[in-house]
């Protein structure tokens, strides 16, 4: 077998010291003759998300082993997102995505890998995963961690966008101090990724859906046989993906991305993802916009009845047989292209080829009787948002909104005043400087979005920001706002009272101010300072791109 990168590591006379390091952590000398394997682990004890993917690790390593190859597992960093919401800390959040991608890329290449499994669970990990995959163009594979059991509260599942609710709840007086206690006791029972389609499972089945995964990959739930089972399988199929020199490449196309985007929408997905697609597709050099979202979002409609705009858990999802038969659906009703090269080294069609559509009707809707006929991720344009904005537009909520705006500098000044009962009926939140480089680190405003839901005023109250949504943010919400406020955007000059029109008919976000006096504000504002920032989110600061971009960091600098 072909060892494209890792020979130069290990033979030859010359390269006895780089073998006798390699023998301290378990090779032998047939090893020295067998490709190298990067296992890369975004294991930590951060979040239960990630809390056992070092045994899942373990098991991708014995795949590779017993299939002629010789793995190495490593580490990469994790942060929480769910325990950060709300906190200073969320700000580091997107900024993670940027340092797992890194870290994989420097140790692949420092080491010699021949290939490479990753294996994420939080939110970031996947297009982490998935950004160092492209940049590296070397035989990949990645690994879904699975999702997490519900927790059970009154016989009803629950989460943690449950407890986020729960705190709204209790702010409006209609659960006890008690019942919020009981609900945030029961809600995270263990290992997995959060049990809705939020950003992590969005991006695990936008993922699998690309090719990157075994089929069955992105629904499966952290604690079963059937995830020992994809991360043995995953390790054996890297190697013959080693064997046919099938790299990332060869099945990241145009193609595979727009089949990414449609199970999203299909899914009624995270917003998150036309952030992470977007900066997927720079990394393999696949040109992607915004655009293509609404493009494609014109012909698919919305299937999928799972929280946290739906009903069901994803763990109901998984028992039901999850992406697969879902694939199948929109691949025999045209939704998807079947000639897309996969991971197995099959296309999708072959995958599918003895998969059965079976999952009924009752969590997923047939393709005549949909949720929504056409997507709820939207992509709008107009005077606050003139390069683009993302909002998640349900049907629910109704297609428009007309209001006017109670604006807020930060996510923590926004939720004093939604606790306080600030926020009124007909009100269009405004929170901005949240931006990629504003914050900088394009928070996620679910605590805010979480309060108004839980006070009853989700289909009453708007909200808008340069910053961003959690995938388990239901409601009227407007995120990516681009220009950002930083950047001397139209939401940095927006004033109490103004009125803002939010209509997904059109695909427009307007204020209802003049030119003229836009310009007369534009002239008094001043850019804040941001001197007092260091390390990691100073260098993020200065390189991060526009979240219509994909809030890239490895672009050209202009």
């Amino acid at each position: 077998m072909k060892k494209k990168y890792s020979s130069v590591v290990t033979t030859g006379l010359d390269k006895a010291p780089n073998r006798a390091m390699l023998r301290a952590v378990g090779f032998s000398k047939p090893d020295f003759d067998k490709p190298m394997i990067g296992v890369a682990s975004t294991w930590a004890m951060v979040t239960p998300c990630n809390m056992h993917i070092n045994k899942l690790a373990e098991y991708a390593s014995k795949g590779a082993n017993t299939n002629g190859g010789k793995s190495i597992i490593f580490n990469t960093i994790t942060v929480s997102d769910g325990i950060s919401m709300g906190t200073p800390g969320m700000k580091y959040s997107l900024i993670s995505r940027e340092v797992i991608a890194d870290s994989i890329e420097t140790v692949t290449v420092a080491e010699g890998f021949d290939g490479i499994v990753t294996i994420g669970g939080c939110d970031k990990n996947m297009p982490g995963c998935l950004i160092a995959m492209g940049r590296l163009n070397r035989p990949s594979i990645f690994v879904y961690g699975g999702s997490i059991l519900p927790g059970i509260y009154k016989k009803k599942p629950v989460d943690v966008v449950s407890v986020f609710e729960a705190v709204g709840s209790y702010s409006n007086k209609t659960i006890s101090k008690e019942e919020l206690l009981r609900i945030e006791e029961c809600a995270i029972p263990g290992p997995g990724s959060c049990g809705g389609m939020y950003t992590a499972n969005t991006m695990a089945s936008a993922i699998e859906a690309l090719g990157m995964s075994l089929p069955g990959s992105s629904t499966q739930i952290a604690v079963s046989k059937n995830k020992e089972r994809d991360c043995i399988e995953s390790g054996k199929a890297l190697i013959n993906l080693i064997k046919k020199d099938i790299k990332p490449k060869d099945i990241m196309t145009k193609k595979a991305f727009e089949n990414a985007i449609t199970v999203t929408i299909a899914l009624g997905g995270s917003t998150n993802a036309v952030l992470h697609l977007l900066a997927m597709a720079s990394s393999i050099g696949v040109k992607l916009d915004i655009d293509d979202f609404t493009r494609i979002g014109k012909r698919v409609p919305v299937l999928a009845d799972l929280k946290p705009s739906g009903t069901h858990m994803m763990a109901k999802f998984c028992k039901m047989g999850g992406l697969p038969p879902f694939l199948k659906r929109l691949l025999d009703n045209g939704l998807i292209h079947g000639d897309c090269l996969t991971v197995t080294g099959k296309t999708i069609k072959e995958n599918l080829r003895n998969i059965k559509d079976d999952l009924g009707i009752s969590v997923i809707r047939e393709i005549q009787n949909p949720i929504k006929k056409d997507s709820h991720i939207i992509i709008m344009k107009g005077n606050i948002s003139p390069d683009g904005a993302v909002a998640k537009i349900s049907g629910k909520e109704g297609l428009s909104f007309e209001g006017k705006a109670v604006v807020f500098n930060s996510e923590e000044d926004c939720m004093k005043a939604i606790l306080k009962k600030r926020i009124k009926k007909g009100n269009v939140v405004v929170i901005r400087y949240e931006g990629p480089k504003g914050g900088p680190g394009m928070r996620e405003m679910l605590a805010p979005t979480s309060a108004i839901m839980g006070q009853g005023l989700g289909s009453e109250v708007a909200l808008i920001t340069d910053g961003r949504f959690s995938g388990g943010t239901h409601g009227f919400v407007v995120g990516h706002i681009t220009p950002e406020a930083f950047d001397g955007g139209i939401i940095a000059f927006i004033k109490n009272g103004d009125i803002i029109k939010i209509d997904s008919s059109s695909n427009t976000l307007e204020l209802k101010v003049s030119k003229k006096e836009l310009s007369l504000r534009k002239k008094k504002w001043k850019k804040p300072s941001q001197k007092h920032l260091t390390g990691a989110i100073y260098k993020y600061s200065v390189l991060v791109s526009s979240a219509s971009k994909g809030a890239i960091t490895d672009g050209k600098i202009k």
